[in-house]
């Protein structure tokens, strides 16, 4: 997401949160990336390019090859927006080596002949088939589009490259942006793709730092012959003037084939306290959609070092769902400041066992530390258990000025999401400063986790602290 050129957005039951005592640290995590192939690509400026610096990190397993992962990644950062390119990492022995490939996204990677591309994703269907997706863009003009592209051998290769939808000089007013995509756990060759499409009424929306964009609708294409081809893009939240949807994400239930796309709705007045943490609803395959339903405000006030108030770029409007496979509970988190009245951003957690009609009111997953938390992950694994993973900055001494000490945490819920204990530290502390620059310190707007049977696998990043020419590197664990 070009969230440092965006707009500036229009936009139960309570559960007790328990936590463990103490806490409890793993080995190492596993080095993913290596050194850039795009190091020599002098492509997409002008702005500060962090060459060998990833950013922004999501991992899929493969459900016919549990032993092969696929992790996607911005590599070269650019602080205005964007990377030189994607690449996708993939291992074969459950996540102890891994090796690397460009995905075909933009011109550094002589595929789509953008000079940028952003937003990783990447889904594995139930033949094995991975399908990822980017925002691929021009720094020098407004021409913008979705890609996606298709592995048949465990991320080794991509081929069937397409366009879902391109906005093109001489056009302006289009910016498309924050897509994801999502196989069909059920239904071999068919996936998903949804993203909004920020409209102004005639400039470029990303070109405009104070004005909030006319609309963003929440846009949807589908496949059902494993990415050769892909529907024509549908509107699937038709926002009115002055407001828009960010962060759609679609999860499926296994049992009867219903899909939930959620996402933050903004509306009026325009401030990060304006998002509304929504879902539609498809029982068609995606033919229809449901009204927008409100699960809870999204009561961000973005992040800062608490020492310094440096700016410190985060997922604070992106909502993050899950789903157990086995039973239907659906599963939401995000960034809120509703329990520490409004002073910083910690994690709050909402779900539904009834397909999302009703849902609990928000408690708070991550440990008090009276600092932020943030960037939240959460899936199920095949026991029910829910696991929620992010950052925080509790090792932060008062008085620190130089440092930001930032540690990757896990904590999981074995009552559906009731209660929260059984915190391990993945990771840190290292230090947020010496990561990349793009409206703040920047890691990316989401980390990676997924599930394979009753364990969990991370796929997040962090610094090298204080190593200027290789800020970041992606990082694997399964605890």
């Amino acid at each position: 997401m070009r969230r440092n050129k965006s707009v500036q957005y229009l936009a139960g039951i309570p559960f007790a949160v328990m936590l463990a005592a103490s806490t409890t640290s793993w080995a190492a995590p596993t080095l993913v990336s290596g050194a850039s192939p795009f190091a020599s690509c002098n492509i997409g400026g002008p702005g500060t390019l962090y060459v060998n610096a990833e950013v922004e990190p999501w991992l899929a397993v493969n459900p016919t090859n549990p032993s092969n992962l696929i992790g996607v990644w911005q590599q070269d950062r650019w602080s205005n927006g964007g990377a030189h390119g994607l690449v996708a990492g993939f291992s074969f022995d459950g996540g102890l080596t891994w090796r690397q490939t460009p995905l075909p996204f933009s011109a550094c990677a002589n595929g789509l002949g953008y000079e940028r591309a952003s937003d990783p994703w990447v889904s594995i269907g139930p033949d094995g088939t991975a399908y990822s997706v980017s925002i691929s863009f021009n720094q020098s003009n407004n021409s913008n589009a979705v890609g996606a592209a298709v592995s048949r051998d465990g991320g080794q290769s991509w081929g069937n490259l397409s366009v879902l939808i391109a906005d093109n000089e001489p056009t302006l007013q289009f910016f498309n942006d924050k897509e994801s995509v999502t196989a069909n756990p059920i239904k071999a060759g068919v996936a998903y793709a949804v993203w909004d499409r920020l409209e102004l009424p005639n400039g470029n929306p990303y070109a405009n730092l104070h004005t909030a964009a006319f609309r963003g609708p929440a846009m949807f294409a589908r496949t059902v012959d494993g990415g050769v081809t892909w529907s024509s893009p549908s509107v699937i939240v038709d926002t009115p003037a002055r407001q828009q949807t960010i962060g759609n994400q679609i999860v499926v239930n296994s049992q009867d084939g219903t899909l939930y796309n959620f996402f933050d709705l903004i509306s009026p007045p325009f401030s990060k306290a304006a998002g509304k943490v929504a879902f539609v609803r498809s029982t068609d395959d995606g033919a229809t959609w449901s009204k927008p339903q409100i699960i809870s405000g999204l009561q961000t006030v973005s992040v800062t070092d608490p020492n310094t108030g440096q700016p410190v770029r985060t997922g604070d409007i992106i909502p993050e769902p899950a789903i157990d496979p086995a039973t239907g509970q659906l599963y939401v988190v995000w960034q809120d400041s509703r329990f520490n009245g409004g002073q910083y951003d910690e994690i709050a957690l909402s779900t539904s066992t009834d397909g999302g009609r009703t849902w609990s009111a928000p408690i708070r997953v991550n440990t008090p530390s009276g600092k932020p938390a943030f960037n939240p992950s959460v899936r199920v694994n095949s026991a029910g258990t829910v696991a929620v993973t992010y950052y925080d900055f509790r090792d932060l001494a008062a008085g620190n000025t130089t440092t930001l000490p930032t540690n990757y945490w896990q904590t999981t819920s074995t009552n559906g999401g009731a209660s929260f204990g059984s915190e391990l530290k993945l990771s840190g502390p290292f230090d947020m400063m010496t990561a990349p620059v793009a409206g703040g310190f920047f890691l990316g707007d989401y980390s990676g986790l997924d599930a394979r049977g009753t364990s969990f696998l991370s796929f997040f990043v962090q610094t090298n602290s204080g190593n200027t020419s290789n800020r970041t590197d992606v990082f694997f664990v399964a605890p």
